[in-house]
């Protein structure tokens, strides 16, 4: 197990994630926020699913969803459908139009960090890429209700 100040350390360099984020944003089409991209992203990689189903796979709120679905389908980048099997529920599915926004929203993001990272090796970035998968797991596999208080 590692130190607590190596846990420190890392709780720093995580703490610098949202200003990646943010610059990687910069790079995204003006009408299409990152929270857009998201949306779009999850529809894309899980096909036509129920607005319960998006909600879970976000880990956000169903009326956070709803605004969500609600900005796409205004621009015409998701359709809602009925569902056949349960007319009181709506299906989503990506437009073509919001494949054209997803994929010229990741051309943008590929193409910033392809110019920040142009001095990493592939095998640097493949490492990256295992790393943030590893830890993303570690949070997200472990659902269990946190017995630890915290007191300051």
């Amino acid at each position: 197990m590692a130190s607590q100040e190596l846990y420190g350390e890392l709780a720093s360099q995580l703490r610098a994630i949202p200003a990646v984020a943010r610059e990687l944003s910069r790079s995204c089409p003006p009408n299409c926020p990152p929270a857009s991209l998201g949306v779009l992203a999850v529809v894309s990689r899980h096909g036509e699913l129920r607005m319960s189903r998006l909600a879970e796979l976000l880990d956000i709120d169903m009326s956070v969803t709803s605004r969500h679905v609600a900005h796409l389908a205004e621009r015409g980048w998701i359709d809602r459908l009925p569902d056949p099997h349960d007319r009181r529920s709506r299906l989503l599915r990506l437009t073509p139009g919001g494949m054209d926004m997803l994929r010229a929203a990741l051309d943008g993001v590929t193409a910033s960090l392809a110019d920040h990272l142009r001095d990493w090796s592939d095998q640097d970035v493949l490492e990256l890429c295992r790393l943030l998968e590893r830890l993303r797991t570690a949070f997200t596999a472990d659902c269990r209700p946190r017995t630890q208080t915290i007191t300051m």
